[in-house]
């Protein structure tokens, strides 16, 4: 079985049990069938910390950007800098970036550009998006159609919507992407949504080291256990785990346009 992390944090993680030594991590993830990683990036520093991640494992890739819960300050990217950050290969998307007014308050002025922005870039570099959305449905779809974010697409990451906003993003290109929230029993509205999904336009993830799926919630996550959101989804649908892994990392690999190893 081949699966793939769709949205990690490598840089992260707590390597305590793994005495600090990240490749037993994903040693350990191979063993559970976990076989490739975008570790994503939430500041422009750690964009540049991820590349040396990547350039140490052939099977990790990241993504270069900023969070929107990051504070508006003198790192604020511009356009040609977020482009050039994301010309390494190893660059395969723009983000996280997106809308979040559940954890920021006030005048968000400065976060709608901030997305705009990233927009922007990934469209010049033709590189997918991978949007962060949290109380701020309508911003974030009205902002993804102002700017025509349909042309390069990508991930709506650690989905927690509900069905109408997921067709929306389905409608302009994006695929939906399933966290460990999914396996919570008070997500019902996430079930039934990851049940509609069409199967071809479905990724899962961790988020780790956020939200541990079951049977570790609670715990520190990692990229290993992005095989029980699967099998938890497998079963939600009716169909096996490794036809599940099978659709979710042909999409991966075609999403970011990376060649799929053989």
């Amino acid at each position: 079985m081949f699966l793939v992390d769709s949205h990690c944090h490598l840089d992260q993680l707590d390597l305590s049990k793994y005495a600090g030594d990240l490749s037993k991590a994903l040693e350990f993830a191979a063993e559970q069938g976990v076989k490739h990683f975008l570790s994503v990036s939430t500041t422009l520093k750690e964009s540049t910390d991820l590349l040396k991640i990547a350039n140490a494992y052939s099977n990790v890739s990241v993504s270069v950007g900023i969070h929107p819960n990051e504070p508006e300050d003198s790192s604020e990217p511009d356009i040609a800098g977020l482009i050039e950050l994301a010309s390494n290969k190893k660059v395969v998307a723009i983000g996280e970036t997106g809308l979040d007014y559940f954890r920021s308050s006030g005048d968000l002025a400065w976060q709608q550009e901030r997305f705009r922005r990233h927009i922007r870039a990934a469209i010049s570099i033709k590189k997918p998006l991978i949007i962060h959305t949290r109380q701020a449905q309508e911003d974030t779809l009205r902002i993804l159609k102002e700017e025509n974010a349909s042309s390069i697409g990508g991930v709506m990451h650690c989905f927690t919507e509900d069905w109408n906003t997921a067709r929306a993003a389905l409608d302009l290109g994006f695929v939906i992407s399933f966290s460990g929230i999914v396996t919570f029993q008070n997500a019902k509205e996430i079930q039934e949504v990851a049940k509609k999904v069409p199967l071809d336009r479905l990724l899962v993830e961790t988020d780790s080291p956020y939200l541990a799926p079951v049977p570790h919630r609670g715990q520190s996550n990692e990229p290993a256990y992005v095989r029980y959101v699967a099998e938890y989804i497998a079963q939600l649908r009716g169909i096996s785990v490794v036809e599940l892994a099978e659709q979710t990392t042909k999409t991966f690999f075609e999403v970011f346009k990376i060649s799929l190893p053989l």
